[in-house]
């Protein structure tokens, strides 16, 4: 399949990066922390930002015992980089986009963005959209439509590259068709995407003048 588009917004986690071992013991420790219930064994909700798993698990913290779990869970993340690993193809996918015509938009603190992004080796972006940068995280549309903004585009111009049902919501709900990534979640959630591929590794991107040519071969079709 063969899509034209002016611009991509990459989601981070699960899409450019392997994070979940550090995601997963990160939190768990943080649970133990705030005395969570069963909190060895607690679920990370993927694609939301801390800030907003900390209000959900914990109802009970004031704005300032808010952000002082979400320092810690930030502390945690930035200092557990052990098996954070690129996922397959990226690195020669990112190369071959001009820097101007793609962006990342993800539920990591800006720390974080940039702490991944040294450990992985992987370029930083000069347009970046993360949790800290928002006012209402994924899925709320927001961040995608201010990525779209960043790179001077409309939301229906890019496509968003996402892993997680809350993220493909978000580019959807901003207007954008969607290219779900397969890895962190099965098909049948990832129900907002316009397609849907094993990886990145079988994207190729091709610049025109005006635009890119994205070619790929999508898992079922088009959804």
């Amino acid at each position: 399949m063969k899509v034209e588009t002016k611009g991509l917004l990459f989601d981070m986690d699960g899409v450019l990066i392997s994070s979940i071992g550090s995601v997963v013991r990160c939190w768990r420790r943080w649970a133990v922390e705030y005395q969570l219930p069963d909190a060895e064994q607690f679920e990370v909700p993927h694609g939301m930002r801390a800030v907003e798993i900390i209000r959900l698990v914990r109802p009970d913290l004031d704005e300032a015992g808010v952000q002082e779990g979400l320092r810690r869970i930030e502390d945690l993340e930035v200092e557990d980089t052990g098996d954070l690993r690129v996922l397959p193809g990226v690195r020669a996918l990112l190369e071959s986009i001009p820097p101007e015509r793609w962006a990342i938009v993800t539920s990591a603190t800006q720390r974080l963005l940039l702490g991944r992004l040294k450990v992985a080796g992987l370029p930083v972006p000069a347009r970046i959209i993360s949790a800290d940068m928002v006012e209402r995280g994924k899925p709320d549309p927001e961040p995608y439509q201010r990525g779209a903004e960043l790179l001077g585009y409309r939301p229906i111009d890019c496509v968003v590259v996402e892993d997680a049902p809350s993220g493909a919501e978000a580019g959807a709900a901003a207007g954008s068709p969607v290219l779900g990534v397969l890895g962190t979640h099965r098909a049948e959630e990832l129900t907002a995407c316009t397609w849907l591929v094993d990886s990145l590794e079988g994207l190729v991107v091709t610049p025109k003048a005006n635009s890119l040519e994205l070619e790929f071969a999508p898992v079922g079709g088009e959804l």
